[in-house]
């Protein structure tokens, strides 16, 4: 839960709501082929045969707070061609603004890990 206190009260927001929020914003984003599971754990548990396949939105996303500001991992996989700066700097714009608008929260970093090309 990230913890929002105004002058009307305390707001508390899941991280679950951000990372559909920022998930869905990413799967939008040009550039874009994939979304990888953030840590070895989720990557083991996909690699299971007998494990269901289903895409989340909310994939390759981590969320935390940090001295009241957003801290994001993001895990992608980009298309091939592209030139991976301009999309890194894309994406990092796109969902800093996203979550800006969206909740009047300030965002502290967003970290995108390209995991792989596809072609």
């Amino acid at each position: 839960m990230v913890l929002v206190r105004g002058h009307l009260g305390d707001i508390n927001i899941s991280r679950r709501f951000f990372a559909q929020l920022i998930g869905g914003t990413l799967t939008n984003c040009f550039g874009v082929a994939d979304t990888n599971a953030v840590n070895v754990g989720k990557t083991l548990l996909e690699a299971l045969p007998f494990i269901n396949k289903k895409k989340y939105v909310d994939r390759g996303v981590a969320v935390r707070t940090v001295r009241g500001k957003l801290e994001i991992d993001l895990h992608i996989t980009v298309m091939y061609g592209v030139n991976i700066a301009s999309v890194v700097k894309s994406i990092q714009h796109k969902i800093a603004y996203v979550i800006s608008e969206e909740t009047d929260l300030e965002v502290g970093s967003v970290n995108v890990f390209v995991d792989g090309i596809k072609s």
